[in-house]
């Protein structure tokens, strides 16, 4: 008798291999077409949120300089005072702001805050020049002979109704119109040698300019009336004074086109240069175009320069109160040596001239520089709406043509009979 034994059957489990799932990216979830859209963040302008902690600020950083000044400290002073409240309203500000914001928030903030307060500065510094020397010379600018006569027949002691300023006037413009005849072609010039070249004599060239913008004026004057007065014997003239705002207009025009040119993109140069054109004929045709406007600014800049200069005129020129309209012969007189000039004298009439010539020279140097500014035209890439209309007539144009010339092809072409 055979005895079976049943031994149970026992499942040893089994080793499964553990995988990891990927990681698996989750779509958020797509508003449904009732739901309102995002409203896009506001980038210009000042909302309530903004306005709030600045208002806030303000009131609590003047209750503590009020205090400060008044009852804690023995401080004093106008100037301490705006000091001390500019600094407890950014400390202030930033700790208002940082409640609801984060760190890189709040550091915009205050930096925004510095940038604005800079501008404020910087405008109230201009405005007060402007309005004081308009307020001190309006009595001279009401005068319409102050305009169109001169201070030949005039003195100290006559009353603002007689004389005036007009052969400081086209003395002025006539110094400036040489003066831009020199330096604009040779800024040019020497800018574009500059960015196209390189070398040993580059960076020499590119030195020397950056020190001639740190140059005196009155060595600019020294330097003309030794070598054009002393040393070749000529008379002292408009000329001479052109020659000598040149010096001083010529480097930051170089150094102002310099960084003009720079920004050029490069792939318009190498389109160019694919199309076949030489070095040369891309500067001409393709980077002065480009830069157009900045090279504007960078003459404007120059002439800023130039145009205000009082020594190097009295050094080269000399003064006089007569027109003169030869550049060459005879002294000549500028806005800015006629208004040092008058405003010297201790009569009050004298003085109101000086002041009513400061105003006319910055009129006249507004006046410039919006001719400068129309003459140099728009950005790259920036049409009129003329230019525009003109364009899309003219892409019009080439389209007809073109499909014209398509359909005279298909028509030419045999037409295969059908098999």
């Amino acid at each position: 008798m055979t005895i079976l034994l049943e031994h149970p059957i026992v499942h040893e489990p089994r080793l499964q291999a553990t995988t990891t799932s990927p990681a698996r990216t989750v779509l958020p979830q797509r508003p449904g077409p009732d739901a309102p859209p995002d409203q896009p963040r506001a980038t210009r302008g000042l909302s309530r949120n903004d306005v709030l902690p600045l208002v806030g600020a303000a009131l609590s950083s003047l209750c503590t300089t009020a205090l400060l000044f008044g009852r804690l400290t023995p401080l004093s002073g106008d100037l301490g005072f705006v000091a001390a409240f500019f600094a407890v309203f950014l400390l202030t500000y930033a700790a208002i702001v940082s409640i609801t914001e984060d760190r890189p928030a709040v550091v915009d903030r205050v930096m925004a805050v510095l940038l604005c307060a800079a501008a404020v500065v910087a405008f109230v510094a201009l405005a007060s020049v402007v309005i004081f020397v308009i307020l001190r010379g309006v009595k001279a600018l009401t005068h319409t002979n102050f305009y169109v006569k001169d201070l030949s027949e005039t003195g100290p002691l006559d009353p603002l109704d007689k004389g005036g300023i007009s052969h400081a006037i086209v003395g002025t413009l006539i110094m400036t119109a040489i003066s831009l005849a020199i330096t604009v072609p040779l800024g040019v010039a020497c800018s574009v040698y500059l960015n196209e070249t390189s070398g040993k004599v580059t960076n020499f060239v590119r030195t020397v300019v950056t020190a001639m913008t740190a140059l005196p004026s009155i060595l600019a004057g020294l330097f003309i009336f030794a070598t054009w007065v002393l040393i070749l014997g000529y008379e002292r003239s408009g000329l001479a004074a052109s020659i000598a705002m040149s010096i001083m207009m010529l480097p930051i025009i170089i150094r102002s086109a310099d960084v003009v040119l720079r920004l050029v993109p490069g792939n318009l140069r190498e389109a160019a240069a694919a199309m076949g054109a030489s070095q040369w004929r891309t500067v001409w045709h393709v980077v002065l175009p480009t830069a157009r406007s900045g090279l504007t600014t960078s003459v404007i800049l120059g002439v800023a320069r130039g145009v205000g200069e009082t020594a190097p005129i009295l050094l080269t020129a000399g003064f006089t109160s007569t027109m003169n309209l030869d550049p060459i012969n005879g002294p000549m007189v500028s806005l800015p040596l006629a208004a040092f000039e008058l405003v010297r004298s201790p009569q009050p009439s004298q003085v109101a001239r000086g002041f009513a010539t400061a105003a006319v020279l910055m009129v006249l140097v507004l006046i410039l520089f919006s001719i400068a500014r129309i003459l140099g035209g728009r950005p790259a890439g920036q049409l009129s709406k003329r230019q525009a209309a003109a364009t899309v007539s003219q892409s019009a144009t080439d389209l007809a043509r073109i499909e014209g010339s398509r359909r005279a092809q298909t028509n030419d072409i045999p037409q295969e009979p059908p098999r």
